[in-house]
């Protein structure tokens, strides 16, 4: 079993009957997805799914896991999601895989949130993973522009075969490779002030327990209040 997977399948314990479920997007959450449809079909889990993404809402249909939208529920009990990067006080980077605005609705709405990871994923600073910004096209080569001014070295996010990425919300991402981020609760502030931006990658205040999947088997992290 590998880390990501030990992760997802102990994070899947936390969901009960009865509970509305955030199910989250990425390479790590897919195993929680996987393991929470196995339960559905085994044990008779009866629960209702929040999805992330497109990507997830497919996976979950195809696993027999109930869902329904954001709006159509009163709140999420619960939320698990991976993350691409967790500092030592809990702030984290997630939008790796394109879906941070959904996530962090998501998020959001949910009385609590746990994050699943891999070692790799624990950093003293964030900022060595780009921070994702997912803005609307019309008006991104002028915040490219703006982020170059300002030092972020800003990347504007392509697909394998080179086209402009869009994202399930219809917009773009541009990845900011800024290397350490001292003070992540202003750069968020200033971020979410500027026109054009839909959301953005930094997760602050959000995680209630982080579980990482490591050699020695998983480790939950409950994040002081």
């Amino acid at each position: 079993m590998n880390l990501k997977q030990m992760a997802g399948i102990e994070a899947a314990k936390y969901v009960t009957d009865g509970m509305i479920v955030g199910l989250g997007t990425g390479s790590t959450a897919k195993f929680m997805v996987d393991e929470i449809g196995r339960r559905v079909k085994e044990e008779g889990l009866s629960i209702i799914g929040v999805t992330t993404s497109k990507e997830t809402e497919r996976q979950a249909q195809a696993l027999g896991i109930p869902l329904k939208s954001i709006d159509e529920v009163p709140y999420v009990d619960l939320t698990i999601d991976g993350a691409d990067e967790i500092s030592a006080d809990f702030q984290g980077i997630k939008g790796g895989g394109a879906a941070l605005l959904f996530e962090k609705v998501v998020a959001t709405y949910s009385k609590k949130c746990i994050w699943i990871v891999d070692e790799s994923k624990l950093v003293n600073k964030l900022g060595k993973f780009p921070l994702p910004v997912e803005v609307i096209p019309y008006g991104s080569q002028q915040l490219v522009q703006l982020f170059e001014e300002k030092g972020f070295a800003p990347v504007l996010r392509k697909t394998s075969a080179g086209e402009i990425l869009v994202t399930d919300g219809g917009h773009y991402i541009i990845d900011l490779h800024l290397k350490e981020i001292n003070d992540p609760i202003a750069l968020g502030d200033y971020l979410d002030h500027l026109v054009g931006v839909v959301e953005h990658g930094l997760f602050l205040h959000i995680v209630s327990t982080v579980i990482v999947g490591g050699e020695t088997g998983p480790r939950t992290i409950n994040v002081p209040e």
